[in-house]
């Protein structure tokens, strides 16, 4: 991205009916594709806007230019991740911290994982638009899902429950960046699962109240 005056982020406006929810979501696609195909250098909305189907007009009636659709698009691939381990911890309410540890870094995962093609982008988007506050906003939302489930766990308690989800979720938001320098192959993947499910449960059975 050109140095200078950081261009507006924001979008122009927000998607209220059906067939407008349709073109926004068909302009976050095409961005993926896009990516995927010409790279992150070669990015543009004209491209883009193709690939969607729509004109250039349309595509800038809801982002100003490309970097404020870049940054909508990392905006909603961390809202995935954290949907995604409230989810988990929703659904895993009462369990055992070991299947809690498990589900929260599968969840994880699996977002990063089902688009591992377009995570190195991703990963440079955030570094150049500085995401910061997008990204706190997003393991705020998990810190809080991690919580309020080892709250509940069925099997072990925690002296300071709060400061032990701020830690795990730390842990997995700053440690898996470092896997999305690359594409992740499946077996990648795999086994980053299995390393950070290890570590989640040897830090929990580390802090529990005997």
């Amino acid at each position: 991205m050109e140095n200078g005056l950081r261009p507006p982020l924001n979008p122009r406006k927000s998607p209220r009916q059906g067939r407008s929810i349709a073109t926004v979501d068909a302009i976050f696609e095409a961005t993926i594709q896009v990516l995927l195909s010409d790279g992150l250098i070669r990015f543009n909305t004209t491209r883009v806007a193709r690939r969607a189907g729509v004109s250039v007009g349309t595509l800038y009636q809801y982002f100003p230019n490309k970097q404020a659709l870049l940054f909508a698009v990392l905006e909603r691939h961390l809202l995935m991740i954290a949907e995604a381990v409230e989810k988990a911890c929703d659904e895993n309410r009462l369990g055992t911290v070991e299947t809690i540890a498990e589900a929260v870094v599968t969840a994880y995962l699996q977002v990063q994982i089902a688009r591992a093609e377009v995570s190195p982008a991703l990963y440079r988007i955030g570094l150049e638009l500085d995401a910061r506050e997008l990204i706190d906003s997003a393991v705020q939302r998990s810190t809080r899902a991690v919580e309020a489930t080892l709250s509940d766990a069925s099997n072990d308690r925690f002296a300071d429950v709060g400061l032990i989800a701020q830690t795990l979720t730390a842990a997995l938001y700053g440690t898996v960046p470092a896997f999305c320098h690359k594409v992740l192959s499946v077996a990648d993947g795999i086994e980053a699962e299995r390393q950070l499910t290890i570590m989640f449960r040897s830090y929990l059975a580390a802090h529990r109240v005997e």
